[in-house]
């Protein structure tokens, strides 16, 4: 059985110099630490209950005040799902997903309940819509821990929220309600492959912030990773023409050069939120 520290060295380039004994959770932090990109999924059908099972799991996360601001919507009508699968032409293994589903933000419940107790609603400003997007992504995050634990494959789908406002309409999401992202769920058709990671040493802080050797980490990451799981394919090369040595920072670079979601902010605003 791969040790721990294996898996560590394995995803961030480098060994812990002591990995403690832990009296319980071993298993729990191994599938942590060995999570995988699935993209194919076999035809084996996800059962409901399964998908029930695993909602209770995520709804038991934690939740900013108790305020249970994260739903999730499965989207069971292949119609829809259809839809979906059309509107990210780039990601075809959605179709093949056995299971679909959205993560939401809501924090229409919380105003129902001061509408319903005859109290004032004085935080309508932007940390009611972050709080809600918040409790959705420790939802989504829970769920796939779940899954995985259960054996099952997840995909997080962030683009969904490219057409947030045609998914709204879709899914009769009311007034301060909105997609965080979708999950292609299902059974794994191959094992997939472990992303390596940023080194510790970039992403872990202690006392105060410090990114002092953050270019020769991120460079130094690029070529593990290349060594590792080289991209396919230049982005967008018609632009930026083709680079010698493409690596991680070259390709976020280049996603990010194009506007992507400018009409979010606006999508926010329709739903009802404030973002002062």
């Amino acid at each position: 059985m791969t040790q721990l520290s294996d898996l560590i060295e394995k995803r961030f380039g480098e060994r812990l110099a002591e990995v403690p004994a832990l009296e319980r959770g071993t298993e729990t932090i191994r599938g942590l630490l060995d999570h995988r990109v699935i993209r194919r999924f076999s035809d084996r059908a996800v059962e409901p209950g399964m998908i029930r099972l695993l909602c209770a799991a995520a709804l038991s996360s934690p939740t900013k005040s108790d305020l249970q601001q994260g739903d999730i919507l499965i989207v069971e009508d292949a119609g829809l799902r259809g839809r979906m699968a059309d509107l990210l032409p780039d990601q075809p293994w959605i179709k093949g997903a056995p299971a679909l589903l959205l993560f939401l933000g809501n924090n229409r419940r919380q105003r129902q309940i001061a509408e319903w107790r005859a109290t004032p609603f004085p935080n309508d400003h932007l940390d009611a819509f972050f709080n809600a997007a918040v409790d959705g992504a420790i939802v989504m995050a829970t769920f796939i821990a779940a899954a995985e634990a259960a054996g099952l494959g997840c995909c997080p789908v962030s683009t969904i929220r490219n057409h947030a406002q045609t998914v709204s309409d879709w899914c009769g999401l009311p007034a301060h309600v909105f997609p965080v992202a979708a999950l292609g769920l299902g059974w794994p058709a191959d094992p997939g492959h472990m992303s390596a990671r940023l080194p510790l040493a970039t992403r872990v802080h202690t006392n105060r912030f410090d990114d002092t050797h953050v270019r020769d980490e991120v460079d130094a990451y690029d070529r593990r990773r290349h060594a590792i799981f080289p991209y396919r394919q230049q982005r967008d090369e018609a632009r930026f023409g083709r680079a010698d040595f493409y690596g991680w920072s070259e390709d976020k670079a280049r996603q990010y050069a194009s506007p992507e979601r400018a009409d979010f902010g606006a999508y926010v605003k329709r739903r009802g939120f404030r973002l002062e």
